[in-house]
């Protein structure tokens, strides 16, 4: 028996033994199906409660604490949609990817076009007006 074949003997073993285990866990619902949406709302507000993290963790290197959070707060539900259905887009085919980072780049050509200055305080009102949002709630 080569090591190779051994090692997939081993990890099957190892799979079938984790699905056994997992299959006595019983969930909140006796229903699988509310189980599993339960499950994909948690990992959803988790994925959620993260990203905004990293956007105010990479906002602070630029701005106040305050002024960072304010930012993230004030965005607007419309602009988070769109950037989930951008996101969707991406990860469900190839095609819908390309199109994605094509329209990403493009939108950085256009953005180096108007020059670095002028690009940086079309950058700033934006976030000024973001923290406006978030204040006015």
């Amino acid at each position: 028996m080569s090591v190779r074949s051994h090692t997939r003997k081993l990890k099957g073993r190892a799979a079938e033994r984790t699905r056994r285990t997992l299959a006595k866990i019983p969930g909140p619902s006796t229903n699988p199906a509310t189980n599993l949406l339960i499950l994909d709302v948690a990992i959803r507000g988790a994925a959620l409660i993260a990203g905004r993290g990293m956007e105010k963790a990479l906002l602070r290197t630029r701005y106040q604490r305050e002024k960072a959070h304010a930012i993230v707060k004030g965005r607007s539900i419309v602009s988070s949609m769109a950037a989930t259905g951008v996101a969707r887009v991406a990860t469900r085919s190839v095609p819908g990817f390309l199109l994605v980072t094509g329209g990403l780049l493009a939108k950085a050509v256009v953005d180096r076009s108007f020059g670095r200055r002028r690009s940086i305080r079309q950058g700033e009102r934006q976030f000024a007006e973001q923290a406006e949002q978030a204040d006015g709630e």
